[in-house]
């Protein structure tokens, strides 16, 4: 049995909602890096069992939240002896504008996860891109290199779209697949 970790931070609460998704595709414990930036009590250890680590943090000016950026840099002390080295990694994020430099933010995850000598997981789901193709369908954003969702800059957690979450769930389900294969 594999275990993951989604580790993640949510400023408003849409990117919480959409982690919640990602472990439940996952069977992942979830894993909130707080408003000033830390983790709770034994994070670090949690992540240094985890068989992946799965990045999750809202899109703010083209990249990852402060408070996700403190915990990456915080990651340094794993990375100097190589702790994460080989555990399966992926990322998702959230924004407000249906593109808002989105791809910026997964490309820093996955550039963290490079550091650490990961495997990057994408999300392995085709586009919903043909004319009949509604905004609720899953992976409409089109994303392949992990999940994306949108949420309107005056719209709570609550009104986020099923089908951002099922994408989620989705890449959640295929992260765990993909590290049952490498870990299992």
């Amino acid at each position: 049995m594999t275990h993951i970790v989604v580790v993640y931070h949510s400023g408003y609460g849409h990117t919480q909602r959409l982690a919640q998704s990602v472990a439940d595709g996952a069977g992942a414990d979830l894993l909130a890096i707080d408003a000033e930036g830390n983790l709770p009590d034994g994070g670090w250890e949690t992540l240094a069992a985890a068989d992946a680590i799965i990045m999750g943090s809202p899109t703010y000016m083209g990249t990852v939240s402060w408070q996700f950026k403190k915990f990456a840099d915080a990651s340094s002390k794993p990375w100097f002896s190589q702790q994460w080295k080989d555990k399966v990694f992926a990322g998702f994020t959230n924004s407000a504008s249906m593109n808002g430099d989105k791809l910026s933010t997964l490309h820093y995850l996955f550039t963290l996860a490079m550091q650490h000598s990961g495997i990057w997981v994408g999300t392995g789901l085709m586009p919903s891109n043909s004319k009949a193709a509604q905004r609720n369908d899953v992976n409409y954003i089109a994303s392949f290199s992990g999940a994306m969702a949108q949420s309107p800059s005056d719209a709570g957690a609550n009104e986020m779209l099923p089908g951002d979450l099922e994408t989620a769930r989705l890449f959640g389900a295929r992260v765990a697949e993909v590290t049952t294969k490498f870990k299992g």
